[in-house]
């Protein structure tokens, strides 16, 4: 037989568990990611410790993508939003400020590890923030990424999370290794690169390329080029003896095309995955799917005779 102290005990626990749940603002163990390739990076960093909402479908342009009323509300209800930052997310950016008024902890991952600026183009000496083209600079950000997980996340095992981010960083470094040792079959006179935006600056800085022209000439798929700006990039193409332009695989690539029958010259034209994710048949299903099928379009355009 129960005592009243003790059915007054199951009526307060239930009470408070009705109430938790009529509430709908538990955000424990939820964690939203703005874009597909920090999805992907801190589904592998928080497992199956925690929900990881992506917003960015694959094959997502993440300047131009918006987010749904639901989606905005995702964001609001988490206990981590992970962004990319530094302007990349330019349909995305508000909505996870207005989460992070609402006292959402957020974390702008481009912002930590040493980013550098635009070389050239529209956006020069403006931050970058496609800081993923370098894996040394992904391995700080799972750093970064991790301790945010421990730290605003309910009820997560720290020492987990931890673990996960030490195992998928010797991944990194393994691809750090693997990616210079690639790129070392290219001959010096052709590490030269046009691209379709300005996407690949960090890459060319860990691997000493030279970025030498893109067809649009920003930072973002959002801008267009001008006849005169493929003109300059044309001359530029013919005076390098650049053997291939590359584009981003989600992009159409008309104006690279364009460009390569106006430089005169055998110019291929070779697609890259650059800011999203493919589906798990598209070739880059992973971050580290990405990082090689790049390498290798790379590599093959630019080391062929």
């Amino acid at each position: 037989m129960r005592t009243p102290r003790t059915l007054g005990c199951v009526l307060l626990g239930l009470g408070l568990l009705a109430a938790g749940c009529a509430g709908g603002e538990d955000r424990s163990g939820s964690v939203v990611v703005t874009t597909n390739i920090l999805g992907d990076i801190t589904r592998e960093i928080v497992g199956e410790l925690a929900e990881v909402t992506v917003l960015m479908p694959p094959g997502a342009d993440p300047h131009s993508f918006a987010v749904s009323a639901r989606e905005a509300a995702t964001l609001e209800h988490a206990d981590l939003v992970v962004a990319n930052g530094l302007g990349l997310e330019e349909g995305v950016a508000r909505h996870v400020e207005a989460a992070e008024e609402t006292g959402v902890a957020t974390v702008s991952v481009a912002e930590h590890v040493d980013p550098l600026d635009y070389s050239g183009g529209d956006s020069r000496g403006r931050p970058d923030p496609h800081f993923w083209t370098d894996p040394a600079r992904v391995r700080a950000a799972v750093d970064v990424i991790a301790e945010q997980v421990v730290d605003h996340v309910g009820g997560i095992d720290a020492e987990a999370v931890r673990a996960n981010a030490r195992r998928y960083g010797r991944q990194l470094v393994d691809l750090d290794s693997w990616m210079s040792g690639r790129f070392a079959e290219i001959p010096a006179q052709r590490r030269t690169l046009v691209t379709n935006h300005h996407v690949f600056g960090y890459l060319a800085a860990r691997y000493d390329f030279d970025v030498v022209g893109t067809v649009v000439p920003s930072g973002t798929t959002l801008a267009s080029p001008s006849p005169a700006d493929l003109a300059e990039l044309a001359d530029t193409i013919r005076a390098a003896g650049v053997p291939a332009i590359f584009t981003d695989s989600s992009q159409p690539d008309r104006l690279a095309r364009v460009l390569a029958d106006h430089v005169g010259v055998r110019v291929a034209v070779v697609p890259l995955f650059s800011e999203s994710l493919t589906g798990p048949e598209g070739g880059a299903a992973t971050y580290l799917e990405l990082m090689r099928a790049n390498t290798d379009a790379i590599v093959s355009g630019l080391a062929r005779s």
